[in-house]
């Protein structure tokens, strides 16, 4: 082992010293220790310590201030889209945006398409029928007045599965609509769920174009686009820094499911859950976030195979701020203490309330809160059961954050 030198170890003892004295002074006038206190605030009845894991750290200087099981693989509820916040934001950028298209098939004979139209779709979650209006009114536009053929749904840019590994029978229609690349108001643009995505959008589509002067002479169909076709009309989706916004603040389920696919389509050109999942993993391994416990499935947290750890998040966490590029959107995201979003109606009071913004997360077996207070602390809390008292585990959560706004 190296020796230290002197004037170093003068300097460490004289300095454990000064932090004993001002511990000692804190003692003396009835405030216990940070640590102390932390701990106290996460002790609550139906929640298991040992199935329970918190750290927290100093942003500026990186110590620990408190830390538990911080290396303990758990399920993270809705803290799943954390790191998908990350990877999305590092590697496709906030400026993103998600297209969807129509693209023609034959030809244009005087005011009749001689063919069929192809409404394609690349997963924007946020697509609308009044995005279908601005789609049918391009069409419109290029002097078409007629189709002689169909409107055929293309949500061949994803694969076929309407959910993800690990999730609950229920959580399909419950928790998320059914995933595809081509989703009109989540998949609902008739007023309930439908079965077939591409093809409701497809009648969502054709009835529009009808709407605005282009009759459509075959019935709605769905298939891939053919190799040669026509653009012809295209949207976009708001930027990927006002999705991901909605997708935390909200913890919508379905925003993050349809980004995650659309993330391992951009990067590897499988537009699946496992693929965006490889590339959330290899993002954090490139970031340097501990990955030992860390296990992602899906987007949202609602796979029962999904793994964080405390460490795991609060290095997402200090990552995201240590970059000035995703910083702003990131922070951006979170939900506010008291304010706005799933946070809205926890800590409502100073000092929390408006200076803690937290992921929150919350399912049958887990619970979890991890962020940021003010800009000072990076936070992490996981917690899980079966039962799980949810009650008490954010009741954990919020004296945890509060502890360290007081400071």
């Amino acid at each position: 082992m190296a020796r230290v030198p002197r004037r170093i170890a003068a300097s460490v003892a004289a300095l454990l010293a000064a932090l004993a004295a001002v511990s000692g002074a804190g003692a003396a006038h009835g405030q216990a220790p940070l640590e102390q206190r932390l701990a106290k605030a996460l002790t609550v009845p139906h929640v298991s310590p040992a199935r329970s894991a918190a750290l927290a750290v100093d942003l500026s200087t990186g110590k620990v201030l408190y830390g538990r099981n911080q290396s303990l693989s758990l399920a993270p509820a809705s803290n799943e889209k954390l790191p998908l916040t990350y990877a999305l934001l590092t590697t496709l950028g906030p400026a993103f945006r998600i297209d969807t298209e129509v693209l023609g098939e034959g030809q244009l004979e005087g005011t009749i398409w001689q063919g069929d139209l192809v409404l394609r779709g690349y997963g924007d979650p946020s697509l609308s029928t009044a995005d279908l209006r601005v789609l049918a009114q391009q069409v419109r536009a290029q002097g078409i007045r007629r189709v002689s053929g169909s409107i055929r749904g293309d949500e061949s840019y994803f694969d076929g599965r309407r959910t993800v590994s690990g999730w609950k029978a229920s959580f399909y229609g419950d928790e998320s609509p059914p995933l595809s690349a081509l989703d009109v108001d989540r998949d609902r643009p008739f007023g309930v769920v439908a079965r077939e995505p591409a093809l409701a959008a497809a009648t969502a589509f054709r009835k529009t174009l009808k709407a605005a002067g282009v009759a459509v002479t075959g019935p709605p169909t769905v298939g891939p686009v053919a190799e040669f076709s026509m653009p012809l009309a295209s949207v976009s989706s708001p930027t990927l820094a006002t999705l991901i916004r909605y997708m935390d603040r909200e913890s919508d389920n379905f925003t993050a499911e349809m980004l995650l696919k659309a993330l391992g389509a951009a990067q590897s050109e499988y537009g699946t859950s496992a693929a965006g999942a490889a590339v959330v993993t290899n993002a954090l391994s490139d970031a340097g976030i501990p990955l030992a416990g860390v296990h992602i499935v899906d987007g949202s947290g609602l796979s029962r195979l999904d793994r964080l750890t405390a460490g795991a998040l609060v290095g997402i966490l200090q990552a995201s701020w240590a970059d000035p590029a995703i910083r702003p959107i990131f922070w951006a995201a979170l939900p506010v203490a008291g304010v706005n979003g799933t946070l809205e109606d926890r800590m409502r009071r100073a000092p929390a309330r408006g200076n803690v913004r937290a992921k929150t997360g919350t399912t049958n077996d887990a619970s979890a809160l991890s962020g940021y207070v003010k800009d000072r602390y990076v936070f992490a809390v996981l917690q899980n059961g079966r039962p799980l008292s949810y009650w008490w585990a954010r009741v954990a959560q919020d004296r945890f954050a509060t502890v360290l706004a007081a400071q």
